[in-house]
């Protein structure tokens, strides 16, 4: 798939099939995140596969009991470590660097005709409970994998003259 049909075909996926992810197709989305770039290389990432329908069940629960979590096969929790490290800008790399790496799989999964929802929607000191996360570990998202249920529709995107300006703020 060219790349920006991948871009344009990606949506949150809220509906899964009862179908297992190849493992092939989950190496593939793994190594997409493990190829982001990070703030001096740091690679300050750590990703979680559960693929336990127990734990997925549980993890269920740590996530607002949004019930499309149970039906995904696969969960990818996305955790950083190194959480005090600052970039010259003043910004935290942690949440950066994971969210970068997290949208490489997301992109990933897209084209390898997967679906993916990015969770910010849970509780972290009941997923780190769940899956022995040391406390000085931030989980900083949980991407739900699987094969879509349906096609999702469109959605809708604010202009590029909404969210462009050229040479000033404005």
């Amino acid at each position: 798939m060219d790349f920006f049909d991948v871009i344009n075909k990606r949506r949150s996926i809220r509906a899964y099939e009862r179908k297992a992810v190849e493992e092939d197709k989950l190496r593939k989305v793994l190594k997409a995140g493990q190829r982001a770039p990070s703030a001096n290389n740091k690679q300050s990432w750590k990703f979680i596969v559960v693929r336990d329908k127990l734990k997925i069940e549980k993890l269920t629960y740590a996530c607002k009991q949004q019930n499309f979590v149970n039906e995904a096969p696969v969960l990818i929790i996305a955790c950083a470590s190194n959480i005090e490290y600052k970039m010259t800008c003043g910004q935290l790399a942690y949440p950066i660097d994971t969210s970068i790496a997290m949208t490489h799989m997301m992109l990933a999964a897209t084209a390898l005709d997967l679906g993916t929802c990015w969770l910010g929607a849970f509780f972290e000191d009941k997923v780190k409970k769940l899956l022995k996360i040391p406390d000085d570990i931030r989980v900083v998202g949980i991407l739900t994998l699987g094969y879509s249920r349906f096609e999702p529709s469109e959605t809708n995107r604010k202009s590029l003259s909404e969210i462009v300006s050229f040479d000033k703020w404005g």
